[in-house]
């Protein structure tokens, strides 16, 4: 038996079999969950990515800065599972102009974009589907380390600070319901994502040498599986947290 045995397990965020969330899922259903997963613009190739999954799981479409995708979410996913035990959020987005050194002249606009779809999601889906959360469960976001500045990554960055203050208030409120609330901080990752952000080589360039125990930026394996643990049984009394998963990366200086 897996961890994630008779578990039902949404996961949001994927776009490519690169992403982490891909390697979440399919981590998931390896360790006996049973997966839905969203997708929203390009859902024809959701749905083709879905198919190299152990076991294709549904998709359903969302958006998460759409109200009515919101309110009719948790219908829509009681058509395939009649309750959730975990969630994954793995939704992230910064308009160009908020990245690749723009700080400064970055519109208001661009940055409400950016806490709307980065930060204040997680709190939007996560109260969509807690109605099927009635046993409790675990919330997983995908986190990028916010403690310092770094070159490029701009709003988005301010943006993952958002995100993990919304965390701590969502684990604040949502313990009375038995749902835990973690966020993973994985190192830089070649996925689509980072194909996104101007600069990205620059930013990825420094954790090879300074990580401990080294960072390939082309394996999303060590995040997904502390995704998974996370969502499993085995950390009942953890909530509020954030997992570094960046071979030590932030516990290092210059």
């Amino acid at each position: 038996m897996g961890i994630l045995e008779g578990k039902r397990i949404l996961v949001t965020g994927v776009i490519t079999d690169s992403s982490i969330a891909y390697h979440v899922a399919r981590l998931c259903q390896e360790q006996g969950a049973t997966v839905v997963l969203t997708g929203y613009g390009r859902l024809s190739l959701v749905e083709r990515i879905a198919q190299r999954l152990p076991d294709a799981p549904p998709v359903l479409e969302l958006d998460v800065t759409d109200e009515d995708h919101l309110a009719s979410l948790a219908d829509r996913v009681r058509e395939h599972v009649d309750g959730i035990d975990g969630v994954v959020h793995a939704i992230g987005f910064t308009p160009q102009g908020g990245l690749g050194g723009n700080f400064l002249n970055t519109a208001w606009e661009d940055v409400a974009a950016a806490m709307h779809t980065s930060a204040f999601s997680l709190k939007a889906l996560t109260t969509a589907v807690l109605p099927l959360m009635k046993d409790g469960g675990s919330v997983v976001a995908m986190d990028f380390d916010n403690s310092v500045s770094y070159p490029i990554y701009d709003w988005m960055g301010v943006a993952k600070s958002a995100l993990t203050s919304t965390a701590r208030y969502l684990a604040r409120y949502l313990g009375e319901h038995n749902v835990r609330v973690n966020l993973v901080s994985a190192g830089p990752l070649r996925t689509m994502a980072a194909r996104s952000i101007p600069g990205f080589d620059e930013l990825a360039s420094h954790w090879p040498e300074r990580a401990p125990l080294g960072w390939d930026t082309a394996d999303p394996e060590p995040a997904a599986r502390a995704v998974v643990g996370l969502l499993s049984d085995w950390f009942p009394a953890t909530t509020g947290e954030t997992v570094h998963v960046d071979g030590g990366f932030h516990s290092t200086g210059a």
